[in-house]
């Protein structure tokens, strides 16, 4: 029989308390993102970023409670049904949806927009973890793993659509739960293997010295090696695949990737190459967080962020004004809790008993990861500018709606974790 559970008492409250941090932090930096002294600003005036976000947070809260005196059952049972209304949302937004930062990626409703991108987050993830979590799952099974890349493909094809390739490029994070489950490790050692070629063609002036390289390698091996023929087959194989990719990385970037791409690509190659071009964003961005020094500028002290040198400052580029006005110290606070709140839902998730939760855990996890890495890597110059928040900092109402539902679910998961989930 089903035990009735007390929430308060049952639910993590130290991860509340670490999305709480979070949320009041991020809320803090977005008005100092935006402050102008000169206008003796209230971080409460709804005519700022500021005051909208904390109706945004308002809101969040409401949201956070529903979720929790919902049946923990109904997420599993009508997963493949949120599902299948966000893809229809996602396939409406290129016909409807109005344009906001060259994406095509918003739903008006009045003078509010909605984003159904950022709810496609924790949908994908409920579909996943009730395919993983069905009975008689096997992730060894090549029908299983097809039909996973086509939960999270379907997806990532509707919002590219959007023109919203940052977005799009999350859901690959879907990846490391595959192999959390059971999946080989093959797809995910090629995928690096890959990445790292396409990386070393970009920063080499000239391709035909890796592929000089390729064939010292293969000779080398063939010659000291096992003189066998599979071997040698497959040595040769590889060695031709990998000199397909680099051959074809020169094509992708120009003749694949639309300008703006070609121009992040650039900027995180050589930005110093054209610094008041398509380089200015990653440039500005690191003088602001470098300006902060050790201890930062002080609270609302931050020029590079005020006057606008920083694009999109209370967006994508928020972690700049941690940088510039908190410093060396203040980012690591903010990064400690990151990692904190990280390594919490991972706790969390492998303590689960019951499949499903479990893989919900983890993609929360690995979502939530992506975000924070991709977000703070861009902002100094580890990853190319694809336009991604970073959780419950960035300035906005769908990103911090999507990601408090993708974590409270998880958290009313939690709480029933001791239960056997029965299906309605």
């Amino acid at each position: 029989m089903r035990k009735d559970y007390d929430i308060s008492g049952a639910i993590d409250w130290t991860t509340v308390l670490l999305y709480a941090s979070l949320v009041t932090l991020g809320w803090i930096n977005v008005f100092a993102s935006v402050y102008d002294e000169t206008l003796h600003q209230s971080i409460f005036n709804l005519s700022l970023s500021s005051g909208r976000q904390l109706l945004f947070i308002a809101a969040s809260l409401i949201i956070a409670f529903s979720i929790t005196i919902v049946d923990t059952r109904f997420y599993e049972t009508f997963a493949y049904v949120f599902y299948g209304i966000l893809l229809f949302l996602l396939f409406l937004v290129p016909i409807i949806g109005k344009e906001v930062g060259g994406n095509k990626a918003w739903i008006g409703i009045g003078s509010f927009g909605v984003q159904p991108s950022e709810f496609a987050k924790f949908v994908t993830a409920l579909a996943v973890a009730k395919y993983i979590g069905s009975v008689g799952f096997r992730m060894d099974s090549l029908r299983n793993q097809a039909v996973l890349f086509i939960l999270i493909g379907l997806p990532i094809g509707l919002i590219l659509l959007q023109k919203d390739t940052g977005t799009a490029l999350v859901f690959t994070a879907f990846v490391l739960v595959f192999f959390r489950e059971g999946m080989s490790p093959f797809l995910l050692i090629v995928g690096l293997c890959a990445a790292t070629i396409f990386i070393l063609t970009l920063l080499v002036p000239n391709p035909i010295y890796l592929h000089i390289v390729i064939a010292a390698v293969l000779i080398a091996l063939i010659t000291f090696g096992k003189k066998k023929i599979k071997r040698i087959a497959l040595l040769t194989i590889g060695s031709l695949l990998i000199s397909g990719v680099i051959q074809s990385v020169d094509y992708v970037v120009k003749d694949v990737l639309k300008p703006h791409q070609q121009n992040r690509i650039k900027a995180l190659i050589n930005p110093d190459a054209d610094p008041l071009g398509f380089g200015w964003n990653v440039t500005q961005s690191k003088i602001a967080i470098g300006s902060g020094g050790f201890f930062g500028k002080g609270f609302l002290k931050g020029t590079q962020t005020k006057f606008d040198f920083v694009p999109e400052q209370s967006t994508d580029f928020i972690f700049c004004t941690i940088g510039e006005e908190h410093g060396w110290m203040g980012s690591a606070v903010v990064i400690g809790l990151f990692v904190a709140f990280l390594l919490r839902i991972l706790y969390l998730a492998e303590r689960q008993k019951n499949r499903f939760a479990r893989t919900y855990g983890y993609s929360v996890a690995c979502i939530f990861f992506f975000h924070f890495a991709v977000n703070i890597g861009m902002t100094v110059g580890l990853f190319p500018v694809i336009g991604i928040p970073l959780p419950f900092f960035s300035y906005g109402g769908s990103s911090l709606w999507g990601f408090t539902i993708l974590l409270f679910i998880f958290l009313k998961l939690d709480s029933h974790r001791g239960q056997v989930l029965q299906r309605i």
